[in-house]
């Protein structure tokens, strides 16, 4: 049970991106009302979402630096790196972009680092995914 807990909470880290940022917010900007309520909704979704890939990638690292059997050893050596850039990379975007985006501050730049920021944190999630899983 232990060594199928790295691939769920990966696999609900990756999941929670890919459905928050690809799904969710985008409905948010068709069917609400005005931009402005849909930022606003999105905003907190984001914030909510860093919750969930900071708590997943901490779980992740304590997890990997447990005695494990040889075969998931390689793997996380591998996958800390992508791991640590994930969740670097989603508490950037909370604490450094997101302030620019809510202050309005030259919004297309900050809303284009923020997009590409939140993609690279989905990559280095989906690497670990598929790292966990092609273990298994």
């Amino acid at each position: 049970m232990l060594y199928s807990l790295p691939l769920w909470l990966t696999a609900l880290w990756w999941g929670s991106l890919t459905t928050v940022g690809f799904l969710v917010v985008p409905l948010l900007f068709v069917h609400l009302p005005t931009p402005a309520m849909a930022g606003g909704m999105a905003a907190k979704l984001f914030t909510a979402q860093t919750t969930v890939s900071v708590v997943c990638g901490l779980v992740l690292l304590m997890l990997f630096r447990q005695k494990q059997a040889p075969a998931l050893v390689d793997t996380a050596q591998s996958a800390t790196l992508f791991v640590v850039g994930g969740v670097l990379l989603a508490l950037l975007v909370e604490f450094g972009v997101t302030p620019h985006i809510l202050a309005r501050d030259n919004l297309v730049l900050w809303h284009r680092v923020g997009t590409g920021m939140y993609v690279v944190q989905w990559l280095c999630a989906g690497v670990v995914f598929g790292k966990l899983a092609k273990d298994r």
